[in-house]
């Protein structure tokens, strides 16, 4: 009872009670001990304490193996028990064993159709999703549902289960379409077989609220994640872990819509329940301080972010093993971070530890390798190190192809980071094309106003800039605002950022009034939609000081040019190349005005920044050695 409740430790107190009364009374291998060791073991699953539970489930299989015959049913649900565990460890080599031969004892205790079957079919389908093996998955899946089909009434909730597992695998390939069928299906059936507030109903809006949310439908997904919330505060006690759940998610959508006030009073809501809920170092409150630190992250507020990221990673490694896929993340994020603040070194640094997890813990084509590839790619363009970084990204790029369905999004970012490199390196057309692969397949993936769509319009626009067709880069950055206009609230960054990009374009064409009135309304969102020293309002400040610049108005240039240093010193660190990009700006406007002592002196900061910051064949560093010849001609 107190374990269908969610009342762990009360359930655990009564299971060891009784398990202590049956040392005493009953044999030392009777097969009631090994009942209650298995619900021992369940519930200390159900908190998350994973070497508790496998100690738990193995010794009640091994009573099990003296008290029953070998082909027992009980063994079946033994090895089942174990798999689960390993399953959550993520060991999945041990799970995938186990399910295995809970099935083997099933196929030879059972008729063909029974529904254990179906739901050994369905475990064994949940570890290939997990390690990637999408179609192995798919299949197995499906015969659990082609089982349940025989075996059960129409509406029966198991059937309903199926689909929500088919659903998952649609999911994780991006078939969004496919899974959002399917998901819609198991909700259908949840309602006619359970009543209205029933918790499987609650976790099918969810899973529709997260199809939403990665088509970019972000008012659905919150629709549905709410639903999701009502129907557990309904059925469960206030604190119970799967409420917090339903916060998290609707944190997440938060995020997404940039929202990032909203975003963190749900993730910190989520983690007030289960600081309650759960034993210090559950997993679920990793995941927590993981969110909140996603959050922080998005808002520029990077140190904050870094210390919830660190005390993700601390429960990770007490309650995992070393080689879990979700350190992996933690270090991914970790990475994430300090890319954001330009520490790129230690991104690197990282980054590659969790490729280094990956490699073990997954087959070789498994998608998040090709996300650590991605992330090591990123790094390597910011540091100039192009070649590098164009060979991350195709290896990331091979795994994809081989791993994901021809049009998943994933494979859209592939060919958008490939393109952004060939951007960097002055090779126009490739990026162009590289670009134009990506929108093709979003095109095919994604509902028409999703914002990755705008996002491939942004970088195309941003090709054709640099390539000095201002009309065509106007023309897609208008195309990528009018989607962001739809798709996001009204004062989301990224509205900012296609204004920002307009802007930039009548900057380069001369048409300095317009291109100042963009860059202010841009400014204008971002004071809203951000806290007051986000390194993006450094930007802007940036760039209306370059528009004055552009104007001959160096006074009022170089008191947004200090503004914007202002606000890069609170927000990055000391040696950041955004912080070195202000004194270059300050120099160069110096050097106009013939103060050229000035202009040395910060051309030279700026230098031994990009210096400490960047390799030394970087083309920032070259510019300003540049800069700084120059002035001195002058001198």
């Amino acid at each position: 009872m107190y374990a269908n409740k969610g009342d762990y430790s009360k359930a655990l107190l009564s299971y060891e009670r009784s398990l202590e009364i049956q040392k005493i009374t009953l044999p030392p291998n009777h097969f009631d001990l090994a009942q209650s060791y298995n619900n021992i073991g369940n519930v200390y699953y159900n908190m998350g304490e994973y070497s508790k539970a496998l100690s738990s489930h193995e010794r009640s299989l091994e009573i099990r193996k003296i008290a029953l015959p070998s082909n027992h049913l009980d063994l079946a649900q033994s090895y089942h028990n174990i798999g689960l565990v390993y399953d959550d460890m993520g060991e999945y080599s041990k799970a995938l064993l186990s399910y295995e031969r809970s099935l083997e004892i099933r196929k030879i205790a059972l008729p063909p159709n029974h529904a254990d079957l179906a739901q050994s079919y369905n475990n064994i389908g949940n570890v290939y999703s997990n390690m990637g093996e999408y179609s192995k998955a798919l299949s197995s899946y499906e015969r659990a549902l082609k089982i349940r089909k025989i075996a059960l009434p129409p509406d029966h909730s198991d059937l309903a289960h199926s689909y929500h597992n088919i659903g998952m695998v649609y999911y994780n390939m991006g078939e969004y379409s496919k899974a959002l069928s399917s998901y819609k299906r198991a909700l259908e059936i949840y309602k006619i077989a359970l009543p209205s507030n029933h918790l499987d109903l609650a976790q099918s809006y969810h899973n529709i609220g997260l199809v939403y949310d990665d088509m970019g439908e972000y008012s659905k997904a919150l629709s549905s994640c709410e639903r999701a919330l009502e129907i557990r505060k309904i059925a469960l006690p206030p604190n119970h872990a799967d409420l917090a759940h339903s916060y998290h998610n609707i944190g997440m959508v938060y995020s997404n819509m940039g929202e990032y006030s909203k975003a963190l009073s749900s993730c910190e809501r989520a983690l007030e329940i289960r600081k309650i809920a759960l034993p210090s170092n559950h997993l679920d409150l990793a995941q927590s301080y993981h969110n909140i630190g996603f959050v922080y992250d998005d808002m520029g507020e990077y140190s904050k972010a870094l210390l919830s990221y660190e005390r993700s990673l601390e429960i990770r490694k007490i309650a995992l093993p070393s080689n879990h896929l979700d350190l992996a993340h933690s270090y991914h994020n970790i990475g994430m971070v300090h890319y954001n603040m330009g520490k790129y070194s230690k991104a690197l640094s990282s980054y590659e530890r969790a490729l280094e997890i990956r490699k073990i813990a997954l087959p070789q084509n498994h998608p998040d390798l090709a996300q650590s590839y991605n992330n090591i790619g990123l790094v390597y363009n910011n540091m100039g190190e192009y070649s590098k970084a164009l060979s991350s990204y195709e290896r990331a790029l091979e795994i994809r192809k081989i791993a994901l369905p021809q049009n998943h999004p994933d494979l859209a970012q592939s060919y958008n980071n490939i393109g952004l490199v060939y951007n960097n390196m002055g090779e126009y057309s490739k990026a162009l094309s590289l670009h134009e692969r990506s929108l093709e397949i979003r095109k095919i993936a994604l509902p028409q106003n999703h914002p990755d769509l705008a996002q491939s319009y942004h970088n195309i626009g941003f090709v054709y800039d640099n390539m000095g067709k201002y009309s065509k880069a106007l023309s897609s950055y208008e195309r990528a605002l009018e989607i962001r206009k739809i798709a996001l609230p009204q004062n989301h960054p990224d509205l900012a950022q296609s204004y920002h990009n307009i802007g930039f374009v009548y900057d380069n064409m001369g048409e300095h009034p317009k291109a100042l009135s963009l860059y202010e309304r841009s400014l204008e969102i971002k004071k809203i939609a951000l806290p007051q020293n986000h390194p993006d309002l450094a930007l802007s400040y940036n760039n209306i000081g370059l528009v004055y610049s552009n104007m001959g108005e160096y006074s009022k240039a170089l008191s947004l040019y200090e503004r914007s240093l202002e606000i890069r010193k609170i927000a990055l660190p000391q040696n950041h190349p955004d912080l070195a990009q202000s004194y270059n700006n300050i120099g160069w406007l110096n050097y106009n005005m013939g103060k050229y002592s000035k202009a040395l002196a910060c051309y030279e900061k700026a230098l031994g920044m990009y210096r400490k910051s960047l390799p030394p064949g970087h083309p920032d560093v070259v510019r300003t050695e540049k800069n700084i010849t120059l002035v001195k001609k002058e001198m």
